[in-house]
């Protein structure tokens, strides 16, 4: 399915973004190890997240939608989850997949765990090899590396463990693993990932243990029912922020939003190219998480560099950082970014094809790219490749493009932000 974007002449008001895609995933799947009933607003109804929902399902736990962005999960404690008669299908999404595998290496059933062609060639093994050592039985294709992935559960034992990647999913399904027999499970982390995992398992009453780069899960007989509100997703917001940078007059407030430090890595890029970017009202909300209202102007743009210890803090903006920095002044070099070639798509090939053909001087790298602006886009038709981060990344430039862009594979956005182009397309409709 494609979509025609013409450019908006500037970005003003206030525009709301759907629930944070990582929260949603993590509290429906904590929830529904809860005692008790958990309500959940603002949960974001997407493919992704739906793909959890389904699989939690299949495994025995009711949920019941009680509006578009309100879930009532009714908890089964940490020993309630009951072997699914069905293979355990993921969509796209990886959170699902690579979550739940670590969390059912602790149950004593059979499972298997597939998921759509994109998320069948996306890495597993990082997530396989911990679970091993916890003394998890597990089988999956191509070695031990792909999905689909049969598990075994049982008893595991507690692992110390360093991270050889920062990966949040890696260090989640460990802790997820360790939940009901790993107590004193330790994961060293040199490179700190975004810690929703933490944070909520904080909240609901599990004891952790987090210092020095090492998180320790001391241990806990139950998680409590959870009744929050999940804030705005700052991913989805970095594309209004993006638009609002480089589209003149532009100034715009996205509220609400969530702004832990382990996800603001591309608001902190923005910064560094002297965007006018600012976070209020921040405040310590529901499930441990900061928010705050994002405000952004459009300023002059200064090209920068990003080395390998800031790329895990913006690694899903990436190619929304490349579109900027079409538009700002001298040369923007990222490097060490390899892991986004094993995304939904291969980003940085991805990426570099599309701004390419809008006329951008942008060179591919094996670890990134290096883009030279500024530099004036045409309009163009793009192969969004299926991901919904090229897809919003292109529409983003199409902001500042002379004529009509026109994306194929528009529809890839319903994985995140399903009503993206309601505020980046308005009058536009898929076909």
């Amino acid at each position: 399915m494609e979509i025609t974007i013409t450019p908006r002449k500037r970005w003003t008001g206030r525009i709301a973004v759907p629930g944070d895609k990582s929260i949603s995933h993590r509290a429906a799947i904590l929830a529904a190890l809860a005692e008790g009933d958990s309500l959940i607003e603002n949960f974001l109804d997407s493919a992704d997240t739906n793909a959890t929902v389904r699989c939690l399902e299949a495994l025995g736990v009711e949920i019941r939608r009680m509006d578009e962005e309100t879930l009532l999960v009714v908890g089964r404690g940490l020993d309630g989850l009951r072997e699914s008669q069905e293979v355990l299908h993921c969509g796209n999404s990886g959170t699902t997949l690579r979550l739940l595998t670590g969390l059912l290496a602790g149950f004593n059933f059979f499972s298997v765990l597939t998921g759509d062609a994109s998320l069948r060639s996306r890495p597993l093994g990082r997530v396989i090899e911990p679970l091993k050592k916890m003394g998890a039985k597990l089988m999956a294709r191509h070695d031990n590396e792909l999905a689909p992935v049969a598990v075994q559960g049982g008893k595991l034992k507690a692992l110390k463990y360093k991270l050889p990647i920062p990966s949040a999913q890696v260090k989640s399904a460990i802790l997820l693993a360790a939940l009901r027999h790993g107590h004193g499970t330790e994961i060293t982390e040199t490179i700190p990932s975004r810690d929703h995992t933490e944070r909520m398992l904080a909240a609901m009453g599990m004891k952790l243990t987090i210092a020095d780069g090492k998180i320790t899960l001391d241990g806990g007989n139950k998680l409590e029912a959870l009744r929050a509100r999940i804030p705005g997703d700052i991913s989805s917001a970095s594309y209004l922020m993006a638009a609002a940078a480089i589209v003149p007059g532009s100034k715009l407030e996205i509220p609400s939003v969530c702004v832990n430090p382990t996800r603001t890595g591309f608001f902190n890029l923005l910064k560094r190219m002297g965007a006018n970017v600012k976070i209020e009202s921040k405040k310590n909300a529901d499930l441990g998480e900061d928010v705050g209202d994002i405000l952004c102007e459009t300023e002059s743009l200064t090209g920068i560099n990003v080395n390998p210890e800031q790329v895990p803090a913006a690694i899903d903006e990436l190619p929304l950082l490349a579109v900027v920095a079409t538009q700002a002044y001298g040369w923007t070099r990222v490097t060490g970014a390899e892991e986004l070639r094993v995304k939904e798509s291969d980003r940085i090939a991805g990426v570099v094809e599309g701004l390419q053909k809008m006329g951008a001087r942008i060179e591919e790298k094996p670890g990134g790219f290096a883009v030279e602006g500024p530099s004036p886009l045409q309009g163009a038709r793009l192969d969004c490749k299926g991901d919904h981060r090229l897809a919003m990344a292109f529409a983003v430039a199409a902001q500042v493009a002379k004529g009509e862009t026109v994306l194929e594979g528009a529809e890839a956005v319903d994985v995140s932000y399903p009503n993206f182009w309601s505020v980046f397309a308005p009058a536009s409709t898929l076909v």
